[in-house]
């Protein structure tokens, strides 16, 4: 009998609006994508999301409960997945799941700790197959941020010798992870991605996100206010550094936008240069110049994202970016591929982070694993 050789990564971001999972196999230093299949969250859910996020509207109760609930959907999606590729659970070598994060405080004070729900257990027994969960903790137990994680996929699937790339991942969170062409591997979290963009948008037109940057589109950007945000003190910590909804989020934007008077859909203009300049200055902050720049994550499909992204590291001499369907990836898919890959990684008892990213004092296997 064949060993199982499929692997399902299962991904909800810090934007919390679906759930994406992909099934992949790995062979031959590369990676094939089968399928994939997306599942919202429902409002509700998404509203119990953002209560665990937040200190005083949070409970244990609360969180046990959606921690079942969100178990049960992502096993729906990988389950709706392996029925449509007619993939039986004797196929599955390993599920990753990355989990839902709810609270993220790095190791910059006593206690650093993160924390994802979305019981791997039940995902374990409503799929009948392994499943690899908690992947950050082992990277925190020795001293690192626990993120980002998906730098080391970059560098096995994206790395090119004798070539510097950047690839950026923009989700709820950005990131971006450089890859040297001497195969060193460096990244941080950047800032806000689209989380910032995604709840301005719910809040003024009950979108869960502005579609292509359309409405973004119509404003004027405010120079004034964009200075005020970008003093925020994560931009100017050094590397290695994360952040989370912790630091970014709709309450702290309306602290920020105070006494200024602007039309909602010039905040969200402004918003955009926040999330393209704070990457550009990132990328720019290195003092070096890069052959390639790939981009990855929901923020892709943001045609004004993406124009005022390039515009900005156009400025700063640097190349205009590309998406990863270019180097062989949907970019779509990458993070869900990479927690496919992590759960690989803990099945092989290998080591998956890089405490060049994390600060880890050591490279660590990342991950438990839950028997079905």
């Amino acid at each position: 009998m064949n060993e199982p050789d499929i692997y399902i990564g299962i991904m909800s971001g810090t934007s919390i609006d679906c759930v994406d999972a992909v099934a992949v196999t790995f062979g031959d230093g590369k990676i094939s994508v089968m399928g994939s299949h997306s599942e919202p969250i429902s409002a509700q859910l998404k509203l119990d999301i953002l209560c665990l996020c937040q200190p005083g509207t949070d409970s244990i109760a609360l969180y046990a409960e959606t921690d079942n609930i969100l178990g049960e959907l992502f096993a729906q999606t990988a389950l709706e997945l392996m029925t449509q590729l007619n993939i039986k659970p004797s196929q599955v070598a390993a599920i990753g799941s990355h989990g839902q994060t709810i609270r993220h405080q790095p190791p910059t004070r006593v206690n650093g700790f993160s924390l994802q729900i979305g019981n791997p257990n039940l995902i374990a027994a409503r799929t009948r197959c392994p499943v690899v969960a908690d992947f950050r903790r082992a990277d925190m137990a020795l001293g690192g941020q626990g993120a980002p994680l998906v730098p080391a996929f970059h560098q096995r699937f994206f790395h090119e010798k004798n070539s510097n790339r950047v690839i950026i991942n923009i989700g709820g969170i950005a990131n971006v992870t450089l890859l040297s062409g001497n195969d060193q591997c460096s990244g941080f979290d950047t800032g806000p991605g689209n989380m910032l963009l995604d709840a301005w948008c719910f809040k003024h037109r009950a979108q869960i996100y502005d579609h292509e940057g359309a409405w973004a589109a119509t404003g004027n950007i405010s120079k004034p206010l964009l200075n005020q945000l970008k003093k925020h003190t994560f931009f100017s910590l050094k590397a290695p550094k994360s952040t989370g909804r912790e630091d970014f989020n709709l309450l702290w934007l309306e602290q920020q936008i105070g006494s200024f008077s602007l039309a909602p859909e010039d905040i969200q203009a402004t918003l955009t240069a926040l999330t393209a300049e704070t990457i550009a200055d990132a990328i720019a902050d290195l003092t070096q110049s890069f052959d390639d720049i790939f981009v990855c994550g929901g923020g892709v499909f943001n045609t004004q994202l993406m124009n005022q992204l390039n515009q900005s590291l156009y400025e700063s001499h640097q190349p205009a970016v590309k998406s990863t369907l270019n180097i062989g990836l949907d970019p779509k898919w990458v993070e869900a591929c990479a927690f496919a890959w992590l759960a690989k990684r803990r099945i092989e008892n290998k080591t998956a982070n890089v405490p060049a990213v994390t600060g880890a004092s050591q490279h660590a296997v990342l991950g438990g694993l839950y028997s079905p």
